[in-house]
């Protein structure tokens, strides 16, 4: 197939070009200036703010821990999925991305519905002995705003993990058992290594979804979780109006998020250059 000159695609490349300067790179500009106010007072106000240190704690801890559980169960569904019939696989992955098309709010008003103080698990439990009301703060502890959050990042961990597991060679763990590795030994020796970059990509990229979401920790959580997102909501809520200081708070969860994604571009280059040699070698 042959493929356009140069010159001839750059008229097609125009709208998209046009609407990344209007909606990505004009706003960005006009929230980092803004964040700088007052040489950068928002800015020393947040390194000298023990709260803000909390937040960025509990950010960083959200955002290893929920893409953490979503990877695990996510590669598990994955072999799952990879074993399927292609008719099976695709009406799983239906079912597996519906969570991606809730909102943040819709997702937290149904764990409030499925796990509250008068949820359908927590009256249930309760009919068997169960606390109610241990049951029901779990949900608005940071362990449950942790579980809701993993509740749409498995669909999008399946999603990407998903390709590299269909394409691997169960051939090979079949050989590694035969010659008396265990299972759970042939998994981690054979099929981790080869998937890594996938790994890493779904993790990364859960990462910064997690890290940046705040809907449905605001509906959830309310202010009892000190993340960054909450703080920044509250720069900007009825209680308050400091637009540098939540323009601050942006940037620096921008720049946390994008470091994320170049470590998950970095490592995954790396690791797909080094596995291409290998891969060419076993071939």
């Amino acid at each position: 197939m042959r493929l356009l000159p140069a010159r001839y695609a750059v008229p097609f490349c125009l709208p998209a070009a046009i609407l990344f300067v209007l909606f990505f790179l004009l706003p960005l500009g006009s929230v980092t200036v803004e964040s700088f106010a007052g040489s950068g007072r928002a800015y020393r106000a947040f390194f000298s703010d023990p709260v803000f240190w909390g937040g960025l704690r509990g950010t960083l801890l959200l955002g290893t821990a929920a893409p953490t559980l979503s990877i695990l169960v996510g590669l598990f569904v994955s072999l799952f999925l990879a074993r399927r019939s292609e008719a099976q696989r695709t009406g799983l992955l239906f079912l597996i991305s519906l969570p991606l098309t809730f909102s943040g709010l819709i997702v937290a008003y149904g764990f409030i519905l499925v796990f509250g103080r008068s949820g359908f698990i927590t009256l249930l439990a309760a009919k068997f002995g169960a606390n109610p009301a241990t049951l029901a703060g779990f949900i608005y502890s940071p362990l449950g705003l942790g579980m809701a959050y993993s509740y749409y990042l498995i669909p999008r961990a399946v999603l990407v993990l998903l390709p590299s597991v269909i394409n691997f060679r169960h051939e090979e763990i079949a050989a590694a058992r035969s010659l008396g590795a265990s299972a759970f030994r042939a998994h981690m020796d054979i099929l981790i290594p080869q998937i890594m970059p996938s790994l890493v990509a779904a993790f990364c990229l859960t990462s910064a979804v997690a890290i940046g979401a705040y809907g449905t920790a605001l509906a959830l959580v309310g202010t009892q979780v000190n993340i960054l997102p909450l703080l920044l909501y509250s720069k900007i809520s009825e209680t308050g109006s400091d637009f540098p200081a939540a323009a601050a708070m942006s940037v620096i969860l921008m720049v946390i998020c994008c470091l994320v994604v170049a470590i998950a571009e970095l490592l995954t280059h790396e690791k797909a250059a080094a596995a291409g040699p290998a891969a060419h070698a076993r071939t």
